[in-house]
């Protein structure tokens, strides 16, 4: 039960920037329960272990939205650094270089995370093409329905909207 409820957790801090799925370093770090200031020191002493596509640092416009849309990083809105992003393959090799107890037993429930999330993006792509097969289909029988009542009316004698030939309408009224 513990462990899916550590995926749960991580699988929501993990967002979608420069059309990656990343997790920002504040995030990690409380994650692998060392301070951001130490996991960005440690980064830095093993940069060559980080390549652009492992971690990037954020625009300060970036940093601004996420600020903006994520709650639980408010106080990133006072740091004068930009916070760095980490993909999957950044956080398993930040695990790494970090090197404690807790980062390594962490990386395995990061890694989950970021499968649930490819996952549940994946079967969401799925039902976005089951949605647009159905109204391809379904898109032009409107247009034959339409057809069918036009052809009903025509043969009950209907074809004036309803009214009849005679022009009079059904029920009781005032003459």
């Amino acid at each position: 039960m513990k462990a899916s409820v550590e995926v749960l957790d991580i699988k929501h801090r993990i967002m979608l920037i420069r059309g990656e799925r990343v997790i920002i370093d504040a995030d990690l770090a409380k994650v692998y329960q060392v301070p951001t200031k130490r996991l960005n020191e440690q980064v830095k002493r093993n940069r060559e272990r980080f390549p652009e596509d492992f971690m990037f640092q954020l625009t300060k416009e970036e940093k601004a939205e996420v600020v903006a849309n994520c709650d639980h990083l408010g106080t990133l809105r006072f740091s004068k650094s930009l916070p760095f992003a980490f993909t999957e393959h950044g956080a398993l090799m930040a695990a790494s270089v970090i090197n404690t107890p807790r980062a390594v037993q962490m990386s395995v429930f990061i890694v989950r995370a970021f499968i649930a999330v490819r996952e549940l993006l994946s079967s969401r792509r799925e039902l976005d093409k089951k949605l647009a097969e159905l109204e391809r289909r379904v898109g032009g029988h409107d247009e034959a329905i339409g057809s069918l009542v036009a052809a009903i009316r025509r043969l009950a004698g209907r074809d004036d909207g309803g009214a009849g030939r005679s022009g009079r309408k059904i029920g009781f009224g005032r003459e």
